[in-house]
């Protein structure tokens, strides 16, 4: 049979059992992750605590004009913060892909790593005020490549997450922030990151009120370069992402982070 999922154009079809997923249908109350994601003082509204990055290195260096030498990449189905994660930056005229923690540490941090607070997300209305982002909002730009990501709403009285990709396949790109900071203890340096969340569109509205930003590929160079600004922080079009409800089995960060079966549709029942 067919499995039917939504987008904002309409629907698609492939193999699977049949199902079909109306976000009009879904609980009015929304959840933002685990538990463990919802303290956060930096960020009031915390949100895209996991996502996926699963594309090879051929679509990278298609997409981002990349020339360093090729890198062997592990997909990975459940990335948390604070784990390390491909990032885009500019250096020395060049692009290049680099691992770095997700969740940023601005160079300034006097204190420890633990007592760092949830940076993994900076809200597009305060990133050029925040204290912990607007010096990498002026100086460090980056892309976080992506290939979907989760977020969590109740449902019959559990919270239930969907994955969001994008419609036509391929690599999403969303607007990010870097850092350097140096360990007082180790002396060792640290790059980190944030992405760049903002307003959701009406098709991510029905899960959650936020999203991450999404950059067209025509505004990669002045983005990362600087000369771009808030004007390129705003929802995603409506045709971008489509939607639909995966496994529990998500709820748990450390679970399968290389099992692709969390992405992998599911059948929910509405009250």
């Amino acid at each position: 049979m067919a499995f039917v999922y939504l987008t904002q154009t309409g629907t698609k079809a492939f193999e699977s059992r049949s199902l079909f997923f109306d976000c009009s249908r879904i609980s009015n109350s929304r959840s933002h992750g685990p538990s463990h994601f919802n303290q956060d003082h930096v960020n009031e509204r915390p949100m895209c605590g996991r996502f996926t990055q699963r594309y090879t290195w051929r679509e990278l260096v298609e997409l981002y004009r990349l020339t360093q030498p090729a890198r062997n990449l592990e997909p990975r189905y459940n990335v948390a913060p604070t784990t390390t994660i491909d990032v885009l930056r500019v250096r020395e005229g060049a692009r290049e892909l680099v691992p770095m923690r997700w969740g940023l540490v601005p160079g300034w941090w006097k204190k420890s790593l633990k007592e760092v607070p949830a940076t993994f997300n900076a809200r597009s209305d305060t990133v050029a005020e925040k204290p912990m982002f607007r010096d990498a909002f002026r100086r460090s730009r980056c892309i976080i490549p992506a290939s979907g990501y989760y977020e969590w709403k109740v449902v019959n009285g559990a919270k239930q997450p969907y994955y969001y990709s994008a419609a036509e396949s391929g690599v999403l790109s969303i607007a990010g922030l870097w850092d350097q900071w140096k360990d007082r203890a180790s002396g060792e340096p640290l790059l980190s990151c944030t992405m760049i969340v903002t307003g959701a569109n009406e098709l991510t509205d029905a899960v959650h009120d936020r999203m991450p930003v999404f950059l067209a590929e025509d505004n990669f160079a002045s983005w990362l370069d600087g000369s771009a600004g808030a004007e390129l922080l705003r929802p995603a079009p409506e045709n971008l992402l489509q939607v639909w409800p995966v496994s529990k089995r998500v709820n748990r960060s450390a679970d399968d982070n290389n099992d692709p079966a969390l992405i992998e549709p599911i059948d929910v029942t509405f009250a």
